[in-house]
């Protein structure tokens, strides 16, 4: 039986589209009025254009949209048809946008200054961009294709890929720059996590004890959450348990963890970090 793959919803589309061009016009912003400027890299694919721009003369625009434009097949064929447009899309506007950006003046000519807002707005960029399905860079598309050849993880064939970059920025430009160069990429990449996972992360709960009912009933008064009782085994007692489980914001986690102490100081309790949540009851019930 053939399945039918379900159509985008226009809203989602265009939604899609102004995040992605949003992104890309921001990583532009950072390159080119803040880090390039300065001398200061990004990793990737991008840090590499950038190397290659300033040996050559070439436009760091042309550059990147050449460099990347392998990786658009092999997204394509590595995960799918959407990602491969999207990326595509969003390279195009990177591209376009550090051309026109080209010749403004630098907002900043203080090295770290630019290395923290630079990295702060290339991360808030690629961030919007990887959360609305595409990519500005092809290094993680080739590390996952490494990764299935080496022993190494995609996050470490990615790191030892940057660590290359930075040396060879220290020998291109100076090793303050690449030290600089380090800076900037680690606080994109805190930005990064920030934009993909949500400012409200939740966190998943999970706790254990012989007064599972009195913890649920009162983290549902108290904290207006509701709460999931599963069945357990202990696994070397055998003794049958329940398991409370919920899913609460961060800023409650204080709260339920006096809520479940203070009804048994004995309990087991667990937490999980979650980056997204959706249907069920998930919705905060009014409390008073």
């Amino acid at each position: 039986m053939k399945k039918i793959h379900r159509k985008m919803p226009l809203k989602e589309k265009l939604k899609r589209f102004f995040f992605i061009t949003l992104g890309a016009i921001l990583m532009a912003v950072a390159l080119e009025l803040f880090l390039v400027p300065n001398n200061v890299l990004d990793g990737g694919i991008v840090g590499i254009s950038i190397i290659t721009s300033h040996l050559t003369k070439i436009k760091l625009g042309l550059i990147i949209f050449l460099l990347n434009i392998p990786f658009f097949f092999l997204g394509y064929k590595q995960i799918g048809r959407t990602f491969a447009l999207s990326t595509l899309y969003g390279i195009t506007i990177l591209s376009i946008s550090t051309a026109l950006l080209n010749p403004i003046e630098p907002f900043v000519s203080e090295v770290f200054l630019a290395t923290i807002f630079g990295g702060v707005i290339l991360g808030i960029g690629v961030g919007l961009v990887i959360r609305y399905g595409g990519s500005l860079d092809g290094t993680e598309i080739l590390a996952i294709l490494l990764n299935k050849k080496s022993p190494f993880s995609v996050g470490e064939i990615v790191m030892l890929f940057n660590l290359f970059i930075f040396i060879a920025a220290g020998f291109v430009f100076t090793w303050e720059s690449a030290l600089y160069s380090m800076i900037s990429y680690f606080i994109a990449y805190k930005s990064i996590d920030i934009v993909v996972q949500g400012l409200d992360e939740s966190k998943s709960v999970w706790i254990i004890s012989d007064e599972y009912e009195e913890i649920g009933d009162t983290i549902n008064d108290r904290l207006g959450r509701g709460v999931t009782y599963l069945s357990g085994e202990g696994a070397y007692t055998g003794d049958d348990k329940k398991v409370v489980f919920c899913v609460i914001t961060r800023l409650e986690e204080a709260k339920l963890k006096d809520i479940v102490l203070e009804i048994d100081p004995s309990s087991f309790i667990a937490l999980g970090n979650i980056t997204e949540v959706r249907g069920g009851r998930f919705k905060k019930r009014d409390i008073h």
